[in-house]
This record gives C-alpha cells, structure tokens and sequence, in this order.
C-alpha cells in the first residue's frame, strides 16, 4: 500500500470545508484592502531560491535538475517569487503595487506540530511606497484578518533600526551585527552573552548592558519615548525609534512593543513583527516587516517594500472551530424511470445556474435508501420527482431538519428552497 510523502497530509472533505471557509474570511479582508491576488510558479531556478541566503539553503529545500539540465527548487516563501515577478513585470507600473497569494510552499525539514514539509503561505507585499503609511497598512491587514476569524492573537512589533543604530556606532562589521541578530531570533542568550563578551574584549568596549536594556524594554508604545532618551548617544537609534512612533500613529490595535523581534530572514531593514496565537507548539502564525534592499539585491532597481506572511495551517489550528453549514440539496425519483432521472437532471442544471449546491441520485436507489443517503451528505431538503408528480407540473419538497413534506409547482421550486 503506498503512503503520503513524510511531512505531508491528505485533507478530509470535512477539513477542506474549514480551511476553505476561513480563508475565504481572510480573502474578504485582503480583497477590501484592494490588494490583488497573484499566483507564482511551484517551482523556480535554484538560483533565485539561494540569492539571498547563500548556498547553504540547499540542505533545507526540494531540490531538483529538470530535463535541460537547470537546477530547480520547490518554493519555500513567496518572497523571492514576488520580488522576481514584480521586476519581470511591473517595475514601471505606477507605485505602490499591492499583492497577497494563498498558495502551498515547501522546506525539507523534520516533521513537527505545526510544522509540515509542504505547508500553506497567505501572505501580502506592498511594493514601492517608503512611507510609514505602508508600514501601518500592512500591520492593520495582518491584525484585521485575524479580527475577522476571530483569532486570539498577540502582536509583537519592533524595528530593527534600534539596535542597528547601536551596531554602527561601536563599529561593529556586518558578521558580527548578523551573527547578533541571529542569536536574538533564537532567543539564545546565552550564546548571545558569550559572543557580546568576545566583541567587547577584542574590541575594548562596553555594548552588553546597552544591548539587553534595549530588548528588556517591552510594553505599550510610551516606550519608545523612554528609549528615545537612553539612546541619546545612538543617532540612527533614535532616527528608527521616531519611523517607529510614526508608523504607530496609525495602528488603532492592541500590541506589544519588543525589540527582541529580529525575524530569521536577513533582508529585513526597519520595522519588524510576529504574530501568536495561544496553540502550543504552533504560537507563531505570521510575521513580516519591511525590506527595502530586497528587489535591488535581485538585479532591481532600488525599490522600498515592506510584506508580511501568515502560516496558514498554524491559523487552522489555532482558531476555534468554525461553523460552517452548507445547504445541500438532493434530487431523487420515486421509481426507476428514465423520463424521471431525465426531468431530474433539467432540475439539476435549473438549480445550479442559480447558484445552489445540487446533488444528484446517481445509483438508481430505491426513495428510503435516497433518503437515508440524503442523510448521510447532511443534505438539507431532499426533491423527489415521482411520475404524477411529474405530469402535473409538481415536485415532492422534504425538510431534513423539521421532516415536514410539501408539494409545489416545479417552476415555482426555487420560491421554496
């Protein structure tokens, strides 16, 4: 017997109901923000796939030779994607450009709760706009459509710029401010002492406590003005704390102030966030910031862009269960009949041109067995077509809910359903 791939899942129709309901309600958001959806390739060059990490990505990735020889990759994120479309396609459209996608991704990694080796992405990129507007419109759409589930959430939001600021002016080299910015995404402070320790020693200064005060620091947003008077000696500091405050002004929402978030990706360049919910083992369900180095590191033209990215299937397991109720009507004969399975099918057709979910006796059952059926698809009114019925204009309606039967004209049919 063959089995699904490791790291993969078959969807019931009963899960696939679910996840179909809820990112509907996140589309509805994403669609009243007038962003438009855009769908990339499953696959793409290697070479586009590694740019911005390096060639070390490879162990984590699907990774393959098509039959020209190319090296090809399964996408991880859309990030890469987009930016390669928008430069492919859109780089003299008129800015900003506004795209989201729902779309399955790939990583090769070990199995665990809430992480899968192919794996849902709904994400936005809002591409050409440096103002703090777009850093605030982004932060609301990620909030709203969590709002609109009725997810329970928490959101942390800081700015890399802080710390950065700290970085340039102890003269600290690219290595050693990523090397710090990695160690914080892993929450390792022990590692992150220990390599604070060697800066200081080699370098003869003193950037630990300023390092640890900054990601202490956490709490609504009057703290930025408590770090706007520590970092008085930090220029580019206090330059990202005011893009901060102002970015704030127009977030309306509840969230947390945490200059710890430093996201694992190292295109990010100014504000930053993470979103959890309350599901062990799946907390973390999106995260983004802005990224205006991305578009030109693939071969663009210099292009702000700020984007943020949902886990999808860390959402399905940390929402409650939705209620999700389909109307389903099922269309039965009374007697074997050709003319009848005919007329059956006319109805058929008549209901879904207006719009309703239909399904029809295709086994020929006997009425008490359609009907035991009919229970089975939780089908909400049942139609039998029998032959009176038929050569007097008139179809059999059943309530599956109340058990109430009634007889009704067949052209007046969709008065009753």
């Amino acid at each position: 017997m063959f089995q699904k791939p490791k790291g993969t899942r078959d969807f019931l129709p009963s899960e696939m109901l679910k996840r179909k309901f809820i990112a509907q309600k996140l589309r509805e958001v994403f669609d009243n923000y007038n962003i438009k959806e855009i769908c990339t390739p499953t696959f793409e060059s290697f070479d586009l796939l590694c740019k911005k990490t390096g060639d070390e990505i490879r162990s984590q990735l699907f990774v393959f030779k098509d039959h020209g020889d190319r090296e090809m990759g399964l996408r991880p994120e859309l990030t890469s994607s987009v930016a390669r479309y928008f430069i492919n396609e859109f780089k003299n459209v008129p800015k900003p450009l506004k795209f989201y996608y729902l779309t399955n991704c790939f990583r090769y990694e070990n199995p665990q709760a809430g992480r899968y080796r192919e794996f849902w992405q709904m994400g936005c990129e809002l591409i050409g706009s440096n103002k703090c507007t777009a850093d605030a419109e982004v932060l609301n759409l990620a909030i709203e459509g969590l709002k609109h589930i009725n997810m329970k959430y928490e959101i942390n939001i800081g700015h890399l710029g802080v710390l950065k600021g700290v970085f340039e002016e102890f003269n600290l080299s690219d290595d050693e401010s990523t090397q710090i910015r990695r160690l914080i995404d892993k929450e390792d402070i022990d590692g992150l002492k220990e390599v604070l320790n060697v800066i200081e020693s080699e370098k003869g200064i003193s950037i630990s406590n300023i390092v640890f005060e900054i990601l202490d620091l956490k709490g609504n947003k009057e703290i930025i003005d408590i770090l706007i008077e520590k970092l008085q000696k930090f220029p580019k500091s206090i330059e990202a704390l005011e893009n901060l405050k102002e970015i704030l002004e127009y977030v309306e929402h509840e969230y947390i102030i945490n200059f710890g978030i430093a996201r694992g990706l190292d295109y990010y360049t100014g504000m930053v966030f993470e979103i959890y919910g309350t599901k062990e083992g799946a907390k973390q369900v999106c995260g983004g910031g802005r990224y205006d180095n991305l578009i030109e590191l693939f071969e663009g033209e210099p292009t702000p862009a700020v984007g943020f990215a949902y886990g999808f299937d860390r959402i399905m397991l940390n929402i409650e269960e939705p209620e999700v109720n389909e109307e389903v009507i099922y269309i039965t004969t009374a007697g074997n009949d050709k003319e009848l399975t005919k007329e059956s099918f006319k109805l058929a057709k008549k209901l879904r041109e207006n719009s309703k979910m239909v399904e029809l006796d295709l086994m020929n059952r006997k009425l008490n067995k359609s009907l035991n059926f009919a229970n089975n698809i939780k089908a909400t009114k049942v139609i039998i077509i029998g032959k009176k019925d038929l050569e007097n204009g008139m179809v059999s309606i059943k309530d599956m809910v109340s058990g109430e039967q009634i007889q009704v004209k067949s052209d007046e049919l969709l008065n009753y359903l």
